[in-house]
């Protein structure tokens, strides 16, 4: 005769798996702020006419499929572009070179001198991803900087703690002046 063989009874292990599955789903945090975050402009309207912007008022940044760094026609480096760009942005109305600089008032702010520049961002298509990253943050880390001193400059508080309206205002005082242009082929010499 046979023996039987004693069983362990699994009909609650199923029960047990989609329990822990729940669990898990519920307590995880699953973070989904990453990227970069840039307004797109509006479409432009077809014109016939250039629209002609002096070249004192554009920092050109060019990355090579070397992922070599071209700022205004010289080679740069990545660690110093941050500083290149915040410099570039700083109104500085008595120096000739810089870019031109304009008064406007915001809500909240007061009259700001703004710079006129922009930066014109250039990748060759073949561009390492890692690169394009590391350029985007660096620009973003210079306009973050000098989002950072004016309020502290015009509220005393960090960037992090002002109010909606404060932060508003602060961003429409130091704008994002990025232009990204189409990637093309830059050429490894560059």
């Amino acid at each position: 005769m046979a023996r039987k063989v004693p069983e362990i009874n699994s009909s609650s292990q199923a029960d047990i798996a989609f329990l822990l599955l729940c669990f898990f789903l519920m307590t995880t945090s699953m973070d989904v702020d990453y990227g970069i975050t840039r307004r797109l402009p509006p479409p432009v309207e077809q014109n016939d006419e250039d629209v002609k912007v002096k070249e004192r008022n554009v920092m050109n940044v060019k990355v090579n499929k070397s992922d070599k760094l071209l700022v205004n026609g010289r080679p740069s480096d990545i660690t110093l572009l941050k500083d290149e760009a915040k410099r570039f942005m700083t109104p500085r109305p008595n120096d000739e070179t810089a870019p031109e600089v304009e008064t406007k008032h915001f809500d909240l702010v007061g009259d700001v001198l703004m710079s006129k520049g922009v930066i014109s961002l250039q990748n060759d298509r073949g561009t390492s991803y890692a690169m394009y990253i590391s350029v985007q943050n660096e620009l973003a880390r210079a306009f973050n900087e000098l989002k950072e001193e004016m309020a502290w400059q015009k509220f005393h508080k960090h960037l992090d703690q002002l109010s909606e309206e404060q932060t508003k205002a602060i961003n429409e005082a130091v704008p994002v002046r990025v232009s990204e242009a189409e990637p093309v082929e830059i050429g490894a010499s560059n």
